[in-house]
């Protein structure tokens, strides 16, 4: 009798943890939408008061009902994306291509440790782009072109290692490009149209460290 009922109570404890992250992604799904102006109402079925999004247009969850993809690309968005989209942490797909969204990247896009794509091209974002993207180890794509984005291109993209495809063209870029790592393979395609961009960093000028280091309050500024 005893053994039974603590199967039952472990059973709910499990299936409390589960409704909690359920309401926690939601809560964070809901809190994009309102930032977001959706004149084509793609958007409509993201209800706050269900238990977990994973009955949402747009929404993919794996099979313990955990938020691992969000497409919202060519969805006519515009609105600014929310620092809070980083606590969705088994995130791997975030897709918000072909929109008008504007504003900056969050840093704390960061903290999506299982992200594999970011494809945020085609829209009007500005600012940096974030260091903390150096951060995302299985992160294969990176699309970001066709912004306005500006500053230096961080150096610890460079560092990840699963990098498949980058593409930074059509921004505001400066700076140099690295060359090391993982960026040793992406053709000059990857960084076309960007007037301030001074090409890739070469042997023998001011290293790319060093030229970060002298950079005002601005990190990325050049």
């Amino acid at each position: 009798m005893a053994s039974a009922v603590g199967a039952l109570a472990a059973v709910i404890l499990a299936l409390g943890l589960w409704i909690a992250a359920g309401n926690v992604e939601g809560d964070i799904l809901h809190s994009l939408r309102r930032s977001l102006v959706d004149p084509e109402n793609v958007l409509q079925s993201w209800d706050p008061t269900l238990v977990d999004p994973c009955t949402w247009f747009h929404i993919t969850c794996d099979n313990q009902n955990r938020v691992i993809r969000v497409d919202l690309g060519n969805a006519k968005l515009s609105g600014v994306l929310i620092p809070e989209l980083g606590k969705l942490e088994n995130l791997r797909h975030l897709e918000l291509y072909k929109n008008n969204i504007a504003g900056h990247i969050p840093q704390e896009l960061g903290n999506l440790k299982k992200l594999v794509s970011l494809d945020l091209y085609m829209n009007n974002l500005t600012g940096p782009i974030p260091r903390s993207l150096g951060k995302l180890k299985s992160l294969a794509f990176l699309r970001l072109n066709k912004n306005r984005l500006s500053g230096q291109i961080p150096r610890e993209l460079s560092s990840i290692s699963s990098l498949k495809i980058v593409d930074l063209s059509d921004n505001d870029l400066c700076g140099t490009i690295p060359t090391s790592g993982s960026f040793a393979q992406f053709s000059p395609k990857s960084f076309d149209n960007n007037p301030r961009l001074n090409g890739p960093e070469l042997q023998g000028f001011v290293p790319y460290d060093e030229a970060a280091s002298a950079v005002t309050s601005d990190e990325h500024s050049c």
